[in-house]
Order: structure tokens, then C-alpha cells, then sequence
């Protein structure tokens, strides 16, 4: 039997129409977005399957990214008995992947998920925040720039370590756009300040951790399967490291790439469960272990036919 991880994407993986098939294909599918929209009081098919502005609001957008994921888990679980080594997620995923663990009901995540996203947007209103993707430069180089523009009086930090050679900064918006030159002197192939209006993963956040940590208390199993800390790249299966981590994760970089390279001679192989295939498209960067992904019923039979291989 193979070992595999099942990993989870996190936000900007939305995209209108995402779930669509297995809505239409599932019963299974079907019955998780009704519960959804009930439990939230969000119509969950108008949200997913129709033009709306809603989508890319963090309230919204972290309920529905994590819903889908959690169809395509439930879906494959239905056809598919493998258990994985651990689970890890990117971001938000973290929260996806603790429902795979069994460390939180999936409805409870949603409801946690949509407080999450009102209370960054809560911490970051008004404050003019954003984020940056830095490509082609070093990790070390831009953690020394930010690091000496701090000093300065600027708001800027790592925030997401997606691969080599590809960043994701956080901070005030203002100050990401006034480094744009000082990134692309220092090496940097691009350097992007992106369309958002919070700023993850930084000290932003702070007002964040406190508002969570009664729902983390409330929402959480005392004890799960392994997960991969987005914060340490290492496992977790306690309540009380659970809240501790994704505490800390909303004000600490995302060390993504980090949790894949020390994770990866554990697995022959990693299924993403989601929208897209975008960790797919990272992990091709970072291992070369091979990465399988289920975003809709045709992929869905191609990862159970290679698992049966």
C-alpha cells in the first residue's frame, strides 16, 4: 500500500463554480452544502456556483474554500478507505487539514473559519494593509531587507514561504509599495503588491489571536492524527498544541515549503483535496515526490485508479 499525505489549499485557490460537480454528481456533496448554508445562515450554492462579489471577502472566501475541500475529502472517502501519514494544509488549509485528522467537525470548521476571516479583516480595517509576492529572489535577502525596514519604521514581514524563489510579504500596504524597487534591486524577478486588503500571517493580526482562541477551545477534539504546523513544519495531535499554533499562525509566516522538504521521505505521495491544483504546482518545485489532486469527479476516479495501480 502506498503511504500518501493529503494536503489542503488555502486562500486565492477560489475561484465562481468551484464544487460544482460534485454538487451535481454527490449526494454526499449535496447534503454538506445544505448543512453549511444552514449552520452559517450563507447560501453556500448561490456563493459557490453564481457571479457574486462575496466570494472574495476573507469572511466568506475561507467558509467556502474549506467546504469544498472538505467535499472532495468526503467524496474520495466514500471510495477510498487510505489513511494518510499525517495531513498538512496551506494557510487556512491548516484548518481543512485538522477536519481530515479528525480533530474538528467539519460544520464547526466553517463557523470557526468565517470568524477567523471577520476578525483579520476586524484587526486590519483601516490600517491600509496588504501583501506583496516577491519571485526569483532569496528568502535570506528579503528577510535582511525587511528586517532593516522594520528598524525603520516599516511595517513589513515574511508571510509566506511558498517555494524558492517565491515570497509572499505582509504588512502595511503603503510600505510594500515603496520597497518595490529596493526587491527588485536586490534581485527580484518581480515583486507584486496584490489586491488585498489584509494582511496575513504578521503582527497586523495581533488583535486577531485573542478573538479565536475561545472558538479553537470550543471547536476542537482533545486529540487527532498527525498535522503539520504550518508555524514549525512539525506534527501536532493535541488540543492544546492546536490552539498554541494556529494562535501563533496568524501572526507567523506560513513555512510551507519548509513542512513539504521536511516531511516529504515519510510519503511516496501527496493528494490535494480542493479547489485547482495550485500545491500541486508548488510541490513540483520543492519534491520530487509526486503530487495527485481532487478537485472534481474526473480527478477524483484518476487518484483512486493510481492509488490502485
Amino acid at each position: 500500500m502506498k503511504k500518501v499525505a493529503f494536503i489542503f489549499p488555502g486562500q486565492g485557490s477560489q475561484t465562481i463554480g468551484m464544487g460544482k460537480d460534485f454538487f451535481e454528481n454527490s449526494e454526499i456533496a449535496k447534503e454538506m452544502i445544505k448543512k453549511a448554508s444552514q449552520r452559517l445562515n450563507i447560501d453556500f450554492e448561490k456563493l459557490l456556483f453564481e457571479e457574486n462579489n462575496n466570494l472574495g471577502k476573507t469572511e466568506f472566501t475561507q467558509p467556502a474554500i474549506l467546504l469544498v475541500s472538505a467535499i472532495a475529502l468526503a467524496v474520495f472517502k466514500e471510495k477510498c478507505e487510505i489513511e494518510p501519514e499525517f495531513v498538512l494544509g496551506h494557510s487556512l488549509g491548516e484548518f481543512t487539514a485538522l477536519v481530515a485528522a479528525g480533530g474538528i467537525d467539519y460544520l464547526d470548521a466553517i463557523e470557526l473559519v468565517n470568524k477567523r476571516g471577520t476578525f483579520m479583516n476586524e484587526a486590519c480595517s483601516g490600517g491600509g494593509a496588504g501583501m506583496m509576492a516577491l519571485v526569483g529572489i532569496d528568502d535570506e535577502i528579503v528577510e535582511n531587507i525587511c528586517k532593516e525596514q522594520r528598524e525603520n519604521g516599516k511595517k513589513v514581514w515574511p508571510a509566506n514561504y511558498n517555494m524558492d524563489g517565491q515570497l509572499v510579504l505582509a504588512g502595511v500596504k503603503a510600505d510594500l509599495e515603496s520597497l518595490v524597487d529596493t526587491f527588485k534591486a536586490a534581485g527580484a524577478k518581480r515583486a507584486l503588491v496584490l489586491d488585498m486588503s489584509v494582511a496575513s500571517h504578521c503582527e497586523l493580526l495581533q488583535s486577531a489571536v485573542e478573538n479565536l482562541k475561545p472558538y479553537l477551545q470550543e471547536y476542537l477534539q482533545d486529540e487527532f492524527s498527525p498535522v503539520i504546523a504550518n508555524v514549525s513544519a512539525e506534527s501536532y495531535t493535541t488540543k492544546d498544541e492546536a490552539i498554541e499554533l494556529l494562535s501563533s499562525q496568524l501572526v507567523s509566516p506560513v513555512k510551507y515549503k519548509q513542512s513539504i522538504k521536511a516531511n516529504s521521505d515519510k510519503v511516496d505521495l501527496f493528494i490535494e483535496f480542493g479547489n485547482g491544483a495550485v500545491l500541486k504546482g508548488l510541490n513540483r518545485k520543492i519534491t520530487d515526490k509526486p503530487t495527485l489532486n481532487v478537485s472534481d469527479m474526473a480527478t477524483l476516479e484518476a487518484v483512486i485508479g493510481e492509488l490502485n495501480d
